[in-house]
């Protein structure tokens, strides 16, 4: 979208009467200041300074007179009117918003701390509100309209955008801007109380000894924030593929190559899959693969890299258990185009997972690590896992919290064994079983 069209567009701030009329006065006058060859050459920041300062000289020659704090506002408003995404922009500049929802143009969520809470703010109409989401999804050169009524994109600056629109949405145009924070270590989880200092020094132990881990969760657990941290733990002099539909890990490694998916073109053309970015990373000689998530048929990929050499993986999966999680790799598996029975693939699974490591988020907002479970089964047998750790929860407060405890089983000698080998240490807390009758198993077919 040109300079002129993007500053000319109708009144995005969901703003009546004369409030939002003042709004685009003062876009209006804007424009017949400017000069838009010179502001289309200037980076971004340096066009919204020399917007501000074109802004701030109108209203002090023409008025209105406002307060410091409402010209500031108006300056505010008029500027992301023209340049950013309107009542949509303070929301993106909000560090404590992780996810913002716009069900239509009278509905805006958001969500913080993990609670989702309603918001005061309203686009005009409908196409007040398609022409935000055009003017998104043109930063990434990609079309929503009638035949193409779905995108799904990461903007340059990292969030993930959904859009869906009429006729596939009855509510009218849905969009969806997933913020995600800065990365977090181990110890800062810890802090945060997503985990405790055992399990910490367990999980580093068994990355480092390069055990195959999933990180399984629903939506919003903090699958993401898990899987980023666990990376930091794999040493420095490792080459590192990590393999994303949108990139949002942020690893600190000096040898790391960071491959991320494409979706088709507008014509239907030149898509890449995970499963070809998992298949040409194999040809890559990597030391470890991280998958962010594995949604399809790239599964059984990744399980063969992981059975043949590719020790130390690490991949996320949507699950609500650890049970779920290795059934869910099975069907996802099963849905490559190459047909492997479902006991290869049991067995396939048998062989290439060792942990599973199941998160949790509470009804206050917390999200938790709520098992760490060994996958202790063999060849063609039924899945079993050994419960090494868990968060038993208590029943909320009167405040509104849920807290627990976390509790600790022995270890199977095998993963003793390894961790041993490897020169890993085991937590005091944890042990080591003396025969099978002392862990924590139970079966999942």
């Amino acid at each position: 979208m040109s300079l002129r069209a993007r500053i000319t567009s109708p009144d995005e701030h969901g703003g009546r009467g004369e409030d939002g009329h003042l709004v685009t006065s003062y876009r209006a006058k804007l424009l017949e200041e400017i000069d838009l060859a010179e502001m289309s050459a200037l980076a971004a920041a340096e066009r919204r300074a020399r917007l501000e300062r074109v802004l701030g000289h109108i209203i002090s020659r023409e008025g209105p007179v406002l307060s410091t704090g409402e010209r500031a506002q108006l300056i505010r408003r008029v500027v992301d009117e023209a340049l950013g995404l309107g009542i949509l922009e303070p929301l993106l500049e909000d560090a404590s918003i992780t996810e913002i929802m716009v069900n239509g143009p009278d509905a805006i969520f958001v969500e913080r701390g993990g609670r989702v809470e309603q918001l005061p703010l309203r686009f005009a109409s409908n196409d007040q509100l398609m022409q935000t989401i055009e003017r998104i999804v043109s930063t990434v050169n990609r079309r929503v309209d009638e035949t193409n009524p779905m995108v799904d994109a990461r903007l340059p600056s990292g969030e993930r955008v959904n859009v869906i629109i009429p006729p596939l949405s009855l509510t009218g145009p849905i969009l969806t801007i997933r913020r995600f924070p800065r990365s977090f270590t181990l110890h800062e989880l810890v802090g945060f109380g997503s985990l405790d200092e055992q399990m910490l020094y367990l999980l580093a132990g068994l990355v480092q000894a390069k055990f195959n881990v999933i990180v399984s969760g629903a939506t919003g657990t903090g699958k993401t924030t898990l899987l980023n941290a666990l990376s930091g733990l794999i040493p420095d002099g490792e080459r590192i593929i990590t393999i994303e539909d949108s990139a949002e890990l942020q690893l600190q490694q000096s040898h790391v190559i960071r491959l991320e998916s494409r979706p088709p073109n507008v014509e239907g053309n030149g898509r890449i899959t995970i499963r070809d970015l998992v298949r040409n990373s194999l040809r890559m000689r990597p030391d470890r693969i991280v998958v962010g998530e594995v949604r399809g048929g790239e599964s059984l990929d990744m399980l063969q890299a992981m059975s043949t050499g590719h020790d130390g993986s690490l991949a996320t999966v949507h699950a609500n258990s650890a049970e779920d999680a290795l059934m869910r790799l099975q069907t996802l598996a099963s849905m490559s185009d190459v047909e492997i029975p479902f006991v290869a693939l049991h067995d396939q699974i048998n062989s290439a997972v060792d942990v599973v490591v199941q998160l949790t988020r509470f009804a206050d907002g917390a999200r938790r690590v709520t098992e760490i479970a060994l996958l202790d089964s063999h060849g063609g047998e039924p899945y079993r896992l050994a419960t090494i750790a868990r968060f038993n929860a208590r029943p909320m407060s009167a405040d509104g919290r849920i807290d627990g405890a976390f509790e600790y089983f022995p270890l199977p000698r095998r993963t003793a064994d390894r961790l041993y080998m490897a020169s890993q240490p085991i937590p005091q807390a944890f042990g080591v079983a003396r025969d099978a009758l002392e862990l924590t198993t139970r079966e999942a077919r």
